[in-house]
């Protein structure tokens, strides 16, 4: 029954590819999973900032142990994931401010679901730790947008839009939710159950994220 269906929310960043891999492996989920997945674009950098935390990009060690762990996780998840030439410029000189607030007006704009915001969320993610390209720049936000098949006319009206009082204030919204729920990195999973949220840190818990929810864990590639 439509009822019992549980809700989980996602919270992610684009700049972050274990948050590409919880995404990917949710959105397969959806329609395995008696569950009704909500999308919540937030920023990574105020989660940091707000609760803290030190990315691992920031400590060597961890900094040489999650290049070789993507791409183990990358044949895993079936993920496409390449690391950018220069990761720490990526994710932490140029960062994911801009390409955040374009996905919050994505999602303030879209009627009837989530695809565009799941398709731009995707495209961009592919850019930044696939192909070695910018998400920072007006130019590489539309080549994202069009490519995840909205018009000139909508990306248009969608850039003026991401600069808005508006949808900056929605980013920092959602951001601070996440860190309500305690959050210190994403992806963040809040799984909604028996009037309780139960939440998740990182890509390696959909086991627990499964026996929480009544689900079954069938691995990264679900039949469907």
């Amino acid at each position: 029954m439509a009822s019992s269906r549980k809700v989980i929310e996602l919270f992610y960043d684009v700049v972050s590819p274990y948050s590409w891999l919880g995404f990917e492996v949710m959105c397969r989920y959806r329609n395995v999973w008696n569950i009704d997945l909500k999308l919540r674009p937030a920023f990574l950098g105020g989660i940091m900032q707000g609760s803290g935390n030190k990315p691992p990009g920031l400590v060597p060690n961890k900094f040489l142990y999650m290049t070789t762990d993507l791409h183990r996780l990358a044949q895993y998840f079936q993920v496409p994931i390449s690391p950018p030439a220069d990761p720490f410029e990526a994710m932490f000189e140029k960062g994911s401010l801009s390409a955040m607030r374009f996905v919050a007006a994505v999602q303030e704009r879209e009627v009837g679901g989530d695809k565009q915001v799941e398709q731009v969320s995707r495209e961009l993610w592919m850019r930044i730790w696939s192909q070695d390209k910018d998400i920072t720049q007006p130019a590489s936000l539309s080549e994202a947008a069009m490519k995840a098949g909205l018009s000139a006319s909508e990306v248009e009206e969608l850039l003026k839009l991401s600069t808005s009082k508006e949808i900056k204030d929605k980013l920092k919204r959602s951001t601070q939710e996440a860190l309500d729920h305690r959050a210190f990195g994403f992806p963040l999973a809040v799984c909604h159950v028996n009037g309780k949220a139960e939440v998740f840190f990182g890509s390696d818990r959909f086991e627990l994220i499964a026996h929480c929810i009544g689900e079954k864990w069938m691995g990264p590639q679900p039949v469907t």
